[in-house]
């Protein structure tokens, strides 16, 4: 069986985008002349600038995605070539579909970039994705079947849309690596197939918002300017410093350092007594104007995981007494890098300690642990194993801590009612709800959650009567287990007009001359009964495929009227970025040529069924040249 995903097939590209038009044809004058800047030489620093470099991932098909990023070089106008990254890093892309982390700060001279040259290693790779309910390891292949090994991909920025880096105000890249846009999996072969045509996208501006990760060793704390600085060593390095960056705190910031428990300024100087070198890792919101990070919760000490005490993060599937079992789990063991394990078995008790993000106080207990949750769990792992398919691993958390996160749920509404909406659950954490078993939620037997009707609380929040039928996403924490109903606790609760949606279609291998039935800056209407569409041919909205070929009309896709928006056109050895929806439309509309066909198309945003209708913010055609 082939899962197609609902993604666009693009060659591997990085681009970076401001919030102008599209690609020029002119060479573009550097403003800024490099400075007597030597990033390897500190007494040099202050005549040099810095780039924010942040790494986000589109929802894909995949539970684990870990490669090796080897280096990220940036080019200047006049061809000096900058190293961002002191040194390679390993990346698991799924962790980052909800947030983004900060890779680096980098010291560089002060510069216009215009290109650069990013290195990935797929030596060791660990790819796993879903089938049959069951995580299954896959093998990443190029379109000529070749297994990927190293991969140099070579940064190409638009003449008008630069990176411009000077002393006084950092420049910010995000990378987006969008699994989704990238693969075609088949999991039918042991291991499984995903073919890539990998795309990653850079953005200056992002158009995603996304909660930012700061990791770290503390450098200083300054209680007067509500601060610390931190050397980033993102994801789970243990070595290296990425660069400094300052994290801001206000009177609401949550703080747990080494399992104590504090807010505001009361947590700053907790952390600046457990002083210099103390890990942290926080989470919270980045003002992109001002390049300003501000934490909502801080972990430090040996709250952070695989510090002091080996870790497990995944989402809780069942539960039997004090034994949880936590499927796609990341382990983070204290001595070694972390690796990707489908099953664990933990063992929790009296002792163990329970803390919930946005939960302020020391009084919850293991009891507060249901199904669904997403975890972090530090403790001890017995028999340490890296075999990814080996049985269950068995964790010992008796004398450790759990941490609930926010949970993520996705279903269609069956009714709603003041303070509830009853759903039928089709998915918690991007996991099927068939995996998820319910024994022992509820108060009896009898009222065990019950995914055909699953009760969230919604408190003030509401939703129409005619969300009825629809698509729902919520976010929140499941009940005390044992305590239903209610299952669920929704802290934001999003109905289908909201609910992201994501289009995917693609066409023959040699593409097709007339994939729209019309082009215009009013929108771009899909033939959805075009005869070279492929097996891609979905939309997503929430939990619900919807096939293009079986709808009554062809599909409009029309760019939201506000925020930021980006489109885009790729070719083999091109890609023209747009912010504006007119200039990517004409583009389209003369490339289109009657030579030149489409080979696939992908779009984020909004889809509204009843007039069927996609109203995105990132719009991308992958365009065939004929070859001269």
């Amino acid at each position: 069986m082939k899962l197609a995903n609902k993604g666009l097939l693009l060659t591997l590209a990085l681009i970076l985008t401001a919030c102008g038009g599209g690609a020029g044809t002119t060479a573009a004058t550097d403003p800024i002349q490099a400075a007597q800047c030597d990033p390897a030489d500190p007494a040099t620093f202050t005549e040099c600038g810095t780039v924010l470099v942040a790494l986000t991932d589109a929802d894909g098909d995949f539970v684990n995605y870990t490669v090796d990023v080897l280096s990220l070089e940036l080019e200047t106008a006049d061809g000096r070539v900058v190293e961002t990254l002191p040194r390679s890093t390993r990346i698991n892309f799924t962790d980052y579909v909800d947030l983004t982390e900060l890779v680096t700060a980098a010291s560089v001279p002060p510069a216009t970039y215009v290109s650069g040259t990013i290195r990935l290693d797929y030596a060791n790779a660990k790819i796993f994705v879903e089938a049959a309910d069951e995580s299954k390891q896959a093998v990443v292949r190029d379109m000529d079947g070749n297994v990927l090994g190293q991969t140099e991909l070579r940064i190409r920025l638009s003449n008008r849309e630069r990176l411009v880096v000077m002393k006084e105000r950092p420049a910010l890249l995000q990378l987006d690596f969008d699994l989704a846009a990238s693969h075609t999996i088949d999991i039918g072969p042991t291991p499984a197939e995903a073919v890539a045509e990998q795309f990653i996208l850079a953005e200056v501006a992002p158009v995603d918002e996304k909660d930012i990760r700061v990791r770290g060793p503390l450098v200083s704390v300054a209680e007067d300017a509500m601060t610390y600085t931190v050397a980033i060593r993102p994801f789970h390095d243990r070595l290296g410093d990425f660069g400094r960056v300052n994290v801001h705190v206000t009177g609401d910031t949550e703080f747990e350092v080494n399992e104590d428990l504090f807010m505001g300024i009361e947590g700053l100087r907790a952390l600046n007594a457990a002083g210099p070198g103390t890990p942290t890792v926080a989470a919270g919101t980045l003002n992109v104007a001002a390049r300003e990070f501000t934490a909502d919760i801080v972990l430090a000490g040996s709250s952070v995981p695989g510090i002091d005490r080996d870790a497990v993060v995944g989402n809780v599937i069942k539960r039997d007494g004090n034994l949880l079992t936590v499927r796609g789990a990341t382990i983070i063991p204290s001595d070694r890098r972390a690796y990707f394990h489908d099953d664990v078995v933990v063992e929790i008790g009296p002792d163990t300690k329970v803390f919930r993000d946005g939960h302020r106080r020391s009084d919850l207990s293991v009891d507060s642990i249901s199904i669904g949750q997403r975890v972090t769990i530090r403790g001890s792992q017995p028999a340490p194993t890296t075999d990814a398919t080996a049985p269950q691993v068995l964790f010992d958390a008796t004398q450790g801590a759990v941490r609930m996160h926010l949970t993520h749920l996705t279903g269609i509404v069956n009714t709603v009612m003041p303070g509830q909406t009853d759903i039928t659950l089709h998915g918690i954490n991007r996991r099927r709800v068939s995996i998820f078993d319910f024994t022992g939620t509820g108060t009896s037997s009898d009222m065990d959650a019950d995914p055909d009707n699953y009760e969230v609380a919604t408190g003030n929040l509401t939703l129409a009567d005619f969300a009825a039928g629809k698509p729902i996403a919520a976010k929140g924490f499941p009940n005390t287990f044992g305590a239903a109903p209610p299952d669920f606790s929704g802290r934001t609760v999003i109905d289908y007009t909201d609910v992201h949606s994501a289009l995917g279609v693609g066409w023959s291998i040699a593409g097709t001359v007339a994939p729209f039935s019309s082009i215009g800056p009013d929108g771009l209407t899909l033939d959805n009964d075009n005869a070279d569409i492929d097996v891609r041919h979905y939309i997503t909205q929430g939990p619900v495929l919807i096939d293009l070929t079986s709808l009554g009309s062809d599909t409009v896709i029309v760019p939201r009227a506000t925020d930021r928006s980006a489109f885009y056109i790729k070719t083999a050895d091109n890609l023209r970025m747009y912010s504006d929806f007119a200039d990517f439309v004409d583009d389209l509309g003369v490339s289109l040529n009657g030579a030149t066909t489409a080979r696939s198309l992908h779009a984020r945003g909004r889809y509204d069924s009843d007039t069927n209708v996609l109203t995105a913010y990132k719009i991308g055609v992958y365009l065939l040249e004929p070859q001269m």
